[in-house]
């Protein structure tokens, strides 16, 4: 009230950018603009980003697998050494457990085909199933 409105104006003008001063700013929020729609447009594209999860969760798998290959050569080892025999008559007898259940299944198969058509029509709606739900 006891002011002069001249004097608000005076200092008003003395505070204004330079047109420098404006064009950095305007490149500066031309530049953060630019940024944050390049943000969003890649949290729209679904498409990359499910390949990104496919590609993650292939190096997880394969992390996976590998952990579990050492786990088992550990643990053979630790059979093989605990048996107290060689790895050559150790994995040899595996071998002939392994063939004789093998001729087994054969043998059983080829006296009851329809079990054995049952079992692969099971086995193969299963996949059918998984395939589709995935």
């Amino acid at each position: 009230m006891g002011q002069d409105p001249s004097e608000g104006r005076a200092a008003v003008e003395n505070e204004q950018p330079t047109p420098e001063e404006l064009r950095r700013e305007i490149a500066q929020t031309r530049e953060e603009l630019g940024e944050t729609a390049a943000a969003l447009a890649s949290k729209t594209d679904v498409k990359a980003r499910a390949k990104e999860k496919v590609e993650d969760l292939k190096v997880a798998a394969a992390q996976k697998t590998e952990s579990i290959k050492d786990a088992a050569a550990e643990k053979k080892d630790a059979a093989f050494s605990s048996a107290g025999g060689g790895e050559t008559a150790t994995s040899s007898g595996v071998g002939t457990k392994v063939s004789s259940l093998a001729t087994q299944t054969k043998t059983k198969a080829q006296e009851n085909p329809a079990l054995a058509a049952t079992a692969m029509a099971f086995l193969g709606g299963f996949l059918l199933g998984r395939r589709r739900s995935c």
